[in-house]
């Protein structure tokens, strides 16, 4: 049964999104208040939206549309055709994928539940009993009202393509008759209880879900009551899809662990990952919009993993470079003071106290490389990283990434020293320097070198980076004219999406898919594959076979994502809480 498992729950995933559009909204058949409180995570589809929901929300008409049904059929045949290669199991038949796709008009709660832990004697600490089997916590409950004999049928294909043996029996389970499936890969759980199907990895999970579905375990704790689901009830509890997952006392677990010849425990201690508590989000669809929000919530103090994520700032600095004509943007700020502390405390406590001159020894390095001790050069970067893309055809040679700087004439050189051998020209055109750096060459077919350069430019507040130098000149030209030149700052979606959060931001995205030539890009994208693939034959072999490109890039009108979709901008910032991140699709 755990193989019949999953390849029902396969199908499903894959269809997550492909269902009939006749269906009501229906409420969980598992909500937290109902689950153990060992349970590590869960992810929630609350069935089918209506049929008026679909036709109004961009994203879902996008899915639904006619033109996009190639794109529908690729990701089904590439999904289950990868995993059934491997399995060595008959594929599923494109009719019969179809007419799994209404199982998807029900709810169903998929989840984990940890394992018990015991008490050490010696010190107390919970610990994983090592001397029972590896644990299964998994469980899936799926709400088969009206949907009975198409269930039973799915479950019939599915057991008649397994190929390993398996014997199964029926065992009383809680005073409910459950079928037992043991395999070489271990045994499951299933049953048809009421309006519900039940599968689960565990005997012991099976009962407390059966009692839970009944409401015998009225009043029992629940993952409800826990302290990191409350943290994160704010960003749950609503949405069409939802999911959580509970970071785990991991120190219960690594009393005597060892990674290769360290002990995990310190650190574990030192990289203070106890400090993150959960990850959670969800999926609503108002009226045009697609609303995803996420967080990972924890205590956000200085020396936790949150060091990764900068406090922000009210508008990135690259933003000043971006034309209001851009198709995408995209800005992250890192705390990299933060990081490279972090990664340092835990090599220390990856080292005994006679061995800590190792991590000195790296540090040493580093700096005779960077030719200056590796703090100063990280504080010459502010930690925004960002890229554009101004071409309608989606062109690379039109991308642009930027890379924020505190001091010119220190990041000059310490770009100097690091790229030593690979800067073939420098030249100064006002305040701008001009750098041409070479990433490397390689043999062509006709036995000449051909070489790949990237050009960079260096501002008072910024590095601009580019495979054309043209294309970085425009940017600088449209940054001279500023005040004459509307960015993408102006542009009313833009703003209005801005306005809604808080002041300071640690990342920006924002893409515009009305202004995408998708005819163009496709046509550049089926060049772009004829080109690697005719590259990788020439290096490899004779004999190699060239890829092409996929079935659907040339089946489908691409115009059908602009016909349905106009722009969408996204966001995250940090506080004492964690990091966030919100989305909108429209």
């Amino acid at each position: 049964m755990k193989v019949l498992s999953r390849r029902i729950l396969l199908p499903i995933a894959i269809v997550f999104c492909v269902c009939a559009p006749n269906a009501a909204r229906a409420q969980a058949p598992l909500e937290p208040a109902q689950m153990s409180p060992r349970t590590m995570f869960y992810l929630i589809w609350r069935g089918v939206p209506s049929p008026d929901v679909r036709k109004a929300n961009a994203l879902l008409a996008l899915w639904d549309d006619a033109d996009f049904a190639p794109v529908r059929s690729a990701m089904a045949a590439g999904m289950l055709g990868s995993s059934e290669e491997k399995s060595g199991q008959p594929k599923i038949t494109p009719e019969q994928f179809q007419e799994f796709a209404g199982l998807l008009e029900n709810s169903f709660t998929a989840g984990y539940v940890g394992a018990p832990v015991r008490r050490n004697l010696s010190n107390g600490a919970a610990v994983a009993d090592a001397k029972t089997p590896a644990w299964n916590g998994m469980f899936f409950v799926y709400d088969r009202t009206g949907k009975e004999m198409l269930l039973t049928k799915a479950i019939l294909l599915m057991r008649a393509s397994v190929k390993e043996p398996q014997q199964i029996s029926q065992v009383n389970v809680g005073g409910v008759q459950v079928l037992k499936t043991e395999g070489k890969g271990g045994a499951s759980y299933w049953a048809e209880h009421g309006k519900y199907a039940v599968i689960a990895g565990e005997r012991t999970v099976m009962e407390d879900l059966l009692g839970r579905l009944d409401g015998k375990a009225a009043g029992a704790a629940s993952l409800g009551q826990s302290a990191a689901y409350q943290e994160a009830q704010a960003n749950l509890g609503s949405g069409l899809i939802e999911f959580f997952l509970r970071i785990p006392d991991l120190k219960n677990f690594a009393e005597d662990s060892k990674a290769g010849m360290f002990q995990v425990r310190p650190l574990l201690d030192a990289a203070r990952l106890d400090a993150v508590h959960s990850l959670s989000g969800h999926v609503t669809f108002e009226g045009a919009k697609t609303h995803v929000q996420a967080a990972i919530l924890g205590d956000a103090a200085p020396g936790t993993p949150f060091d990764i994520w900068s406090t922000g700032q009210p508008s990135p600095a690259s933003l000043a470079f971006v034309p209001a004509d851009a198709i995408s943007y995209t800005s992250a700020q890192l705390n990299l003071q933060g990081i490279y502390d972090t990664v340092k405390r835990v090599a220390r406590a990856a080292f005994p106290q006679t061995q800590q001159g190792n991590v000195d020894l790296v540090d040493t390095m580093a700096q005779q490389k960077l030719g200056m001790p590796v703090p100063d050069a990280l504080g010459l970067l502010t930690g925004e990283f960002a890229s554009m893309q101004t071409s309608p055809s989606m062109d690379t040679a039109k991308q642009v990434y930027f890379l924020a700087i505190r001091k010119k004439p220190e990041t000059l050189r310490l770009m100097r020293t690091v790229f030593s051998e690979q800067i073939t020209s420098e030249r100064n055109e006002g305040d701008v320097t001009f750098l041409k750096i070479s990433l490397g060459g390689k043999q062509s077919g006709a036995g000449t070198a051909a070489w790949n350069f990237f050009n960079v430019a260096v501002t008072q507040d910024m590095i601009l980076g580019a495979t054309r130098i043209e294309t970085i000149r425009e940017v600088l030209a449209g940054r001279a004219n500023a005040s004459t030149t509307a960015g993408l700052a102006s542009v009313p979606q833009f703003q209005a999406g801005r306005a809604q959060f808080p002041g300071n931001l640690s990342g920006l995205g924002y893409f515009d898919f009305q202004k995408v030539d998708w005819q163009a890009a496709r046509d550049r994208w089926m060049q772009d594959v004829k080109k690697s693939a005719m590259a990788k034959t020439v290096s490899a072999s004779k004999e190699a076979v060239p890829t092409t490109a996929p079935d659907w890039l040339g089946q489908m009108n691409l115009q059908v994502v602009s016909r349905h979709l106009h722009y969408s901008s996204s966001v995250s910032w940090k506080d004492t809480k964690g990091i966030h991140w919100d989305q909108w699709v429209e």
